[in-house]
């Protein structure tokens, strides 16, 4: 039964993200970004040990564990770090508290879908800012007036990373307005360095980072935002307006251990970068070209061959990559760096479609 027209006008209608497919059978999967390899031993051995019956009893709604493990590891005070239910949370609580003014907010144009989606649902005005011929922000399109600023660094889907002296320069041009740093994807940078190191200058400042793809805890579900105190105060009024206890227990004792077990997170970034760069040589030797490499995915194109149809027919090979059909995306794919064998089942099978189209 349809819903009455009057009931229609009073529901809120939202664009929803659509995320990556995750198909229920086994795959080789390298289209929604996530780390190919486990969390760190200690996250295992606490989710082993851990008694059923805390699971009982409410978390620590302020995560305090957590947010102690984080400022240490990043030299921050406590006031200064506040946790999410994933990124995405902490993201969405940003937009809800720090964009509420009158004046669009401003963010790429080809940049984390999810951005439009969140302002549509806070009713948010904002205005897209078109990238470059490289796929770079042009600095002056972020000197006008706004009621706020966020970008990813690097940029997803991408993988483009901008300077921290182009960063320095939109936060002094912008001093009034919070300026947000989305850095999912710093961990496998270069040549990208972190805006964390600005956070003690700018007030403005706020750096949001997660545990989904470094750390390997995408299921997990933990992001997190440094700042500013009066920020971080600010988001978790916010928070606690809308849920006390947004983060579950295991996810706050398993977070401290992978934080915690710096050697082997740093193994394991190093694992994916190395394959990155033996999966960029490979991309170059069939034709491919892709903007940057600076996250742990590529984003590549063919002068000859249709993205589209390279994505239906890894997938009919049970290859999941990801196709954005719209706009200037619709001859790129999104490819996560997954194993070293998953990759190499990847050209192997690129290479079998590419002699079948010649």
């Amino acid at each position: 039964m349809a819903l009455s027209e009057k009931i229609q006008e009073k529901i809120r209608k939202v664009e929803p993200y659509v995320p990556g497919e995750q198909p229920q059978r086994k795959v080789i999967k390298l289209n929604t970004n996530e780390n190919p390899y486990p969390p760190a031993k200690g996250v295992e051995e606490t989710l082993r040990k851990m008694e059923p019956d805390r699971l009982r009893l409410y978390p620590d709604p302020t995560a305090n564990a957590l947010v102690s493990e984080l400022a240490e590891r990043y030299g921050l005070r406590k006031d200064q770090v506040f946790v999410g239910v994933g990124s995405d949370d902490v993201l969405s609580m940003c937009f809800l508290t720090f964009f509420n003014s009158d004046l669009p907010i401003l963010f790429p144009d080809i940049t984390y879908s999810f951005y439009k989606v969140w302002a549509g649902l806070y009713r948010i005005p904002y205005e897209c800012q078109p990238l470059d011929e490289e796929f770079h922000i042009r600095m002056e399109d972020y000197e006008k007036e706004n009621g706020g600023i966020i970008f990813p660094n690097p940029n997803a889907p991408t993988s483009v990373g901008e300077s921290l002296t182009m960063i320095e320069e939109i936060l002094k041009k912008n001093q009034d307005s919070v300026v947000i740093i989305d850095e999912a994807y710093i961990d496998f940078a270069d040549n990208t360095e972190s805006a964390a190191a600005l956070l003690e200058r700018y007030e403005n400042l706020l750096v949001v980072q997660t545990f989904s793809k470094s750390r390997a805890m995408a299921g997990m579900r933990i992001g997190f935002a440094m700042g500013n105190p009066e920020l971080i105060r600010r988001l978790n009024d916010a928070k606690y307006s809308f849920n006390s206890y947004t983060m579950n227990l295991p996810s706050i004792l398993c977070g401290v251990e992978a934080v915690k077990d710096q050697a082997y997170f740093e193994k394991r970034v190093n694992q994916i970068k190395e394959t990155r760069a033996w999966a960029a040589e490979e991309f170059e030797k069939l034709g491919f070209t892709y903007p940057g490499l600076e996250a742990n995915f590529l984003f590549v194109t063919h002068p000859e061959y249709q993205a589209c149809e390279i994505f239906a027919q890894l997938k009919e090979h049970d290859i999941y990559v990801r196709y954005f059909p719209e706009g200037k995306l619709k001859d790129y794919l999104r490819i996560t760096i997954g194993t070293r064998e998953e990759m190499e089942a990847l050209f192997d099978t690129l290479k079998k479609i590419m002699s079948k189209e010649n």
